[in-house]
């Protein structure tokens, strides 16, 4: 026991000697390309759809104040990267350059970090599924949110797409492809699958994970050069000088991650949950083509949770291309579409029949312009990100609706606007009706909802004042949650 804790001493005081001259690294720079990467993601609009939910106090078993943000010295994180390392293939050490990507996912963008904490449960079971499959670490189940921070409509500044950031020429070598009408790159499954076999592949190149994970991000021609210009040398942090600057702090990132993900808790960091996590989903088979919008019309679902489920199309369309293309929905959405599915078909709008036409003389599908157009004047200091925030759109759509073909904007320009207020609002608008309207019933202990047609976990806690998903789920973890039976009481909250 002396033992072990005299060499974690004698490692930190490495680790402190070591910082004395590399401050500089704790401190990432507002150009650096991790932390460009996780803004460009975070501006595209997309997570504001989503509703998340972000009461999280009853997460907080720390007894940290809501805005606290923890500090620890390198001992602390000398022992717990220990503890990581000694539990992964890939080699896990702690140093300025890792402290630095820490602090950026611990600190400067916490909300962000909280709301992948909040995706994970749709994703990582997904990821996990298939590294198993394939034998490999399940660490790299958190290189999506290096890459794409969970957005599994993603795309870079030099095209590549999708959770995995698949370039188009590396897609088509693992048979992902990509059309005008959907891209497979954002398809969770085929590109989950199709990264797995790139980054097996890469380590049976360099036979080391961190190595694989410098060629996964610029390639296996630019490592195999930093390893001739640095004198042969094999391991990363051996060849990390000479490597472009953006693989430089990739890894560091990816390895920040796999801690920070580890130890959000003792950060003060807690998950903040979207509205779609809820839903229990299936899919099915289409036979012939339908546009997003007919079935949120005539499944009453927002177009939103539609796109968030069928990430492949690309133009809110699903083509009929003679092969077996699905859809994916809510299990409680499900039975109706499957029942109504000959007349969903029939009654496609003019526009549908169009966009038909369109498919079938490989033309771009229109976009839907339903209502009337709300007029946006460019202010300064405007962007597309902060104006499809509060119009509560995607970027994608306000140049669409445009026909923008770049992200610049002119002082005075006008915008048109189509878009609704998000699912999000509108559930928050009839969230508060229905809290003047329920009325739980209580035994003295505990207040309850019993489970009625059409209701899943997210719907129910918006009813009551002060109540989570999280919080019904603790309450009732002896009931199958994800899967909700008519009838079925909850408890909601304790009494008092």
């Amino acid at each position: 026991m002396k033992f072990k804790f005299l060499t974690l001493l004698l490692f930190a005081i490495s680790i402190k000697s070591f910082s004395q001259g590399n401050d500089s690294a704790k401190v990432i720079l507002d150009d650096d390309p991790v932390l460009a990467a996780i803004d460009s993601m975070m501006a595209s609009g997309y997570f504001e759809s989503l509703g998340f939910n972000d009461n999280v106090e009853e997460l907080n078993t720390n007894g940290y104040a809501v805005d606290s943000i923890p500090v620890f010295d390198s001992l602390t994180y000398a022992k717990r990267f220990e503890v990581l390392n000694a539990n992964s293939p890939f080699s896990i050490v702690y140093n300025d350059y890792i402290t630095g990507y820490i602090n950026l996912y611990a600190k400067r963008r916490r909300k962000t970090t909280a709301k992948m904490l909040g995706l994970a449960p749709v994703y990582f079971p997904i990821f996990e599924e298939n590294l198993d499959k394939y034998n490999m670490p399940l660490e790299l189940k958190y290189l999506p949110i290096i890459e794409s921070a969970l957005n599994p409509k993603a795309k870079s500044r030099v095209g590549a797409g999708g959770l995995w950031q698949f370039m188009y020429r590396t897609g088509k070598m693992f048979d992902l492809e990509v059309t005008s009408y959907y891209d497979e790159r954002s398809d969770v499954y085929k590109s989950t699958d199709a990264a797995c076999q790139y980054l097996k592949s890469l380590h049976k190149m360099y036979d080391d994970w961190n190595m694989a994970l410098a060629a996964y991000n610029c390639g296996p021609g630019n490592v195999n050069k930093a390893i001739r210009r640095s004198g042969g040398k094999k391991t990363y942090w051996e060849i990390r000088n000479f490597l472009p600057r953006e693989t430089r702090g990739y890894v560091p990132a990816f390895l920040a991650v796999n801690y920070v993900m580890a130890y959000a808790s003792e950060h003060n960091i807690y998950p903040i949950v979207p509205d779609v996590s809820c839903f229990n989903v299936d899919t099915v088979t289409l036979s012939d083509h339908l546009s997003f919008a007919q079935i949120s019309e005539y499944l009453d679902l927002p177009i939103e949770y539609i796109e968030f489920l069928n990430p492949t199309y690309k133009q809110n369309f699903i083509p009929n291309t003679g092969e077996a293309n699905t859809l994916c929905l809510p299990v409680d959405k499900m039975g109706d579409f499957i029942t109504n599915e000959k007349t969903i078909y029939s009654l496609k709008t003019e526009q549908d029949r169009k966009d038909s036409i369109a498919f079938a003389q490989n033309k771009p599908v229109s976009s839907a312009k339903k209502g009337n157009a709300t007029v946006y004047r460019v202010k300064s200091g405007d962007v597309l990100g902060s104006i499809a925030n509060r119009y509560h759109c995607r970027v994608s759509q306000i140049k669409d609706w445009n026909n923008l073909h770049s992200d610049r904007l002119r002082i005075g320009q006008k915008l048109y606007l189509y878009a609704k207020p998000s699912y999000a609002v509108q559930n928050k608008k009839k969230a508060m009706v229905a809290a003047k309207k329920a009325q739980p019933k209580s035994d003295g202990k505990f207040m309850y909802h019993t489970v009625k047609s059409g209701d899943n976990l997210w719907d129910i806690a918006n009813k009551y004042d002060g109540v989570s998903v999280e919080q019904i789920q603790k309450l009732n973890n002896a009931i199958n949650t994800r899967q909700l039976k008519l009838g079925t009481k909850l408890k909601i909250k304790p009494v008092g």
